[in-house]
């Protein structure tokens, strides 16, 4: 059940910074309550993992054949590189299949997250929302090579706004609706997923990148708009572990990106504004590569329309969490909490009784934390 503002507040055709700010407390609430035997999300999230526990033990028995190609593996083991535009469509495909599932973990150095880098803890804006000068040190000016500065740009905290955020009034007229707490999640899901899925680095292929993205948050895939967190989090977990996506490793990998949510809300507004702006620059950049594509006119009008809509929207969701205060966030946080207790508590309900047997190891994690 999610709380409603009072009729006066609906009737004015707006909402209160205060207002916002209630909805995100009150909700720690009504969300520890509204998992219920008869609710319709519990029912439908019990249906996913059902479903997907299924899917898991037939694809266990069907083997272990290997997703990469006798060459792109002995490439890979070798050091050479390999870039997208050398390989055909169904070898690009089998490559992000073989990342996302851990099959080139042992290959590729493991990813660790800005938002799990200690630094994140101490990020800091002006106070207009825009970026601070970094003081650049001498070990930032040496030399270095290709890799580690590679490493570096895909590892660093990404950067804030480039110039002041206009205040929401200059925006729009009316006050914002709290429900963008619940859209934010969708968003935030999205963004993790896509960089996990990337290894980090989505400038290696932008365009592909915004369409797992687009394709994952339906807030700004559809125009979705998820009334409650547990909504939200549930469609954003069918889509996990749906067949598109089901070998980045389903269900538990699922969790572990809530995990990310949690861990980047809980760091407060900063980090929220700043992933927004790196989820930004990837779909401006999907934008500019969509231009030098070799698409049809009409595939090409309808990826140009869905990017500039999520450009939007993430600037407006940028602006809108610069101006939500600081304690607002671990409320958000604790909701996202509790929703995480309750799938766990789901899952261990819907597995078969058989689940105990050797499972596949390509249904594992995409990235095990370090």
């Amino acid at each position: 059940m999610t709380t409603r503002c009072s009729s006066n507040c609906c009737i004015e055709a707006g909402h209160s910074v205060q207002c916002t700010e209630l909805f995100m407390r009150e909700n720690v609430t009504e969300e520890l309550k509204q998992i219920q035997p008869e609710d319709e999300s519990k029912k439908q999230m019990l249906d996913i993992l059902k479903r997907f526990h299924l899917e898991e033990e037939m694809e266990s028995d069907a083997g272990d054949e290997s997703m990469l190609s006798e060459e792109l593996i002995q490439k890979a083991i070798s050091g050479d590189s390999i870039k997208l535009e050398d390989l055909s469509d169904d070898e690009i495909k089998r490559f992000r299949q073989a990342l996302a599932s851990g099959e080139l973990s042992k290959m590729i150095e493991p990813w660790t997250p800005w938002w799990k880098n200690p630094s994140a803890k101490s990020i800091s804006l002006s106070p207009d929302g825009s970026q601070l000068i970094r003081e650049i040190s001498t070990d930032d000016t040496a030399l270095s090579s290709p890799m580690t500065a590679s490493e570096s740009v895909i590892n660093e905290i990404p950067e804030g706004p480039e110039i002041p955020l206009p205040s929401l009034k200059q925006l729009t007229r009316a006050e914002p609706s709290p429900l963008l707490t619940v859209h934010l999640v969708d968003i935030l899901y999205s963004y993790c997923f896509t960089l996990r899925l990337y290894n980090g680095d989505w400038h290696s292929d932008p365009f592909g990148a915004s369409t797992v993205a687009l394709s994952m948050s339906k807030v700004m895939g559809e125009d979705a708009k998820p009334e409650t967190v547990s909504e939200a989090l549930a469609t954003c977990i069918e889509e996990t572990c749906s067949p598109a996506y089901r070998h980045t490793g389903g269900f538990r990998f699922a969790i572990g990106l809530v995990d990310d949510i949690i861990t980047i809300i809980s760091l407060g507004g900063t980090a929220v504004v700043c992933a927004f702006c790196d989820f930004q620059r990837l779909i401006q950049a999907a934008e500019r590569m969509l231009k030098e594509e070799k698409v049809g006119r009409t595939e090409r009008a309808h990826s140009s329309q869905k990017l500039r809509s999520a450009n939007r929207k993430l600037f407006f969701m940028t602006c809108w969490a610069h101006e939500q205060p600081n304690d607002s966030w671990p409320s958000l946080a604790r909701i996202v909490e509790v929703q995480k207790a309750s799938l766990e508590e789901l899952d261990s309900g819907s597995q078969p009784r058989n689940a105990g047997r050797k499972s596949n190891p390509q249904s594992k994690v995409l990235i095990e934390e370090v």
